[in-house]
C-alpha cells in the first residue's frame, strides 16, 4: 500500500464530517477517538487549532482508519493491518513528524511500533498491558456494601481532585490537578459519583465519559488504599455502568490493568466482558 494513501489535517471539523461515520460503525472499538474527538468538540478550550494532526485512510470512497497526534506527540491510532500500520509509519516519518509513543489494539500498536523502530532507530518499551472490556450483562454485587451511590457535587470539588491527584499519582502521571488546571485535565468532562458509607464518608469514586455514539466508558475507578478490600470499588463501578444503562446508552466499556488480576476478576463479575487487549508504547531515541 502507497503511503500517500492517508491524508493528513489539522481541522477538527473536517475530521469529523469526514470520520464521524466511520467512527460510530465500532463505538466500543473506537472509544478513545470517538470520546477525545467529542471533548475537543465540545470544549473549545481544550483544543488549539494546529496542534492536533490527524490521518485518515480512505479507499474506496470509505474511511477506513483513523489517527491523532496530540502535542503530547503520542498517535492514537484505530486498528490497522500490519501493512497499513508500516504505510502510516513511512508517512510520518518522511514528513519529518516525530513521535513519543503510540497508543492502539494490541496488535495495530505493536505493528506500527515495530514500522517506527524499522523507519527512525527509536525503540519502543510497552507501558503498560492492559484490556478492553464491555458491559454484556450487569451483575451488581449481592450484597452489596453498605452505603449508597450520590453523584459529586460542585461540594465535593476539593475532595474529588485530590483523589484524582492520587490516582494520576498511582499511575504515574506526572501532570497538575488544582482548580486552576482542572479544566485542562482528562479528569475534567467526566460525571462522578461517590460510594458513601451509611454516615455520608466517601470511600470510592466511578467517573463515566459523556455519551457518544452510544457508547460510554467508564474511567476512573478509584478506591484509597487504606479502604480497599471492601467491596466498595464494585458497588460504585455497578452503580456507573446502571446509570449510563438507564440514560441510553448502548453499549458501557473500560480498561483495565492487564496485570491487575483483582480489578479484572471484579469487572468480569460485574458482567464486562474481555474485548481486545490495548497497549501504549514509549519510544526512545538514541542520543544524536
Amino acid at each position: 500500500m502507497s503511503p500517500d494513501s492517508w491524508h493528513l489535517s489539522e481541522d477538527l471539523d473536517d475530521v469529523l464530517d469526514r470520520a464521524g461515520p466511520f467512527l460510530r460503525s465500532r463505538p466500543v472499538l473506537h472509544n478513545t477517538p470517538l470520546t477525545v474527538l467529542e471533548k475537543w468538540r465540545t470544549h473549545p478550550d481544550a483544543f488549539a487549532p494546529g496542534t492536533v494532526l490527524f490521518g485518515l485512510l480512505e479507499s474506496e470512497g470509505a474511511i477506513q482508519a483513523l489517527f491523532f497526534r496530540p502535542p503530547n506527540r503520542r498517535l492514537t491510532l484505530t486498528p490497522l493491518s500490519p501493512d497499513r500500520a508500516d504505510a502510516l509509519a513511512a508517512r510520518l516519518t518522511g514528513l519529518g513528524h516525530t513521535l513519543a509513543g503510540v497508543t492502539g489494539d494490541h496488535a495495530t500498536a505493536t505493528a506500527f511500533a515495530e514500522a517506527w523502530q524499522r523507519y527512525t532507530g527509536a525503540t519502543p518499551a510497552l507501558r503498560l498491558g492492559m484490556h478492553l472490556y464491555r458491559l454484556d450483562t450487569l451483575t451488581p454485587p449481592d450484597p452489596p456494601p453498605a452505603g449508597r451511590g450520590r453523584p459529586v457535587g460542585e461540594r465535593d470539588h476539593e475532595h474529588l481532585m485530590r483523589w484524582c491527584r492520587e490516582l494520576a499519582a498511582d499511575l504515574g502521571e506526572t501532570i497538575t490537578i488544582d482548580a486552576g488546571s482542572w479544566s485542562g485535565t482528562r479528569f475534567a468532562e467526566k460525571r462522578y459519583t461517590f460510594w458513601e458509607t451509611p454516615d455520608n464518608i466517601p470511600v470510592s469514586l466511578a467517573g463515566v465519559n459523556p455519551m457518544v455514539a452510544g457508547m460510554v466508558r467508564v474511567d476512573p475507578v478509584y478506591t484509597p488504599a487504606p479502604l480497599r478490600g471492601r467491596g466498595y470499588a464494585a458497588a460504585v463501578a455497578a452503580e456507573v455502568s446502571r446509570a449510563a444503562l438507564d440514560a441510553g446508552a448502548t453499549e458501557v466499556v473500560l480498561y483495565t490493568n492487564a496485570a491487575n488480576a483483582t480489578s479484572n476478576a471484579l469487572y468480569q463479575r460485574l458482567g464486562y466482558r474481555r474485548v481486545t487487549d490495548w497497549a501504549p508504547y514509549d519510544f526512545t531515541y538514541a542520543e544524536q
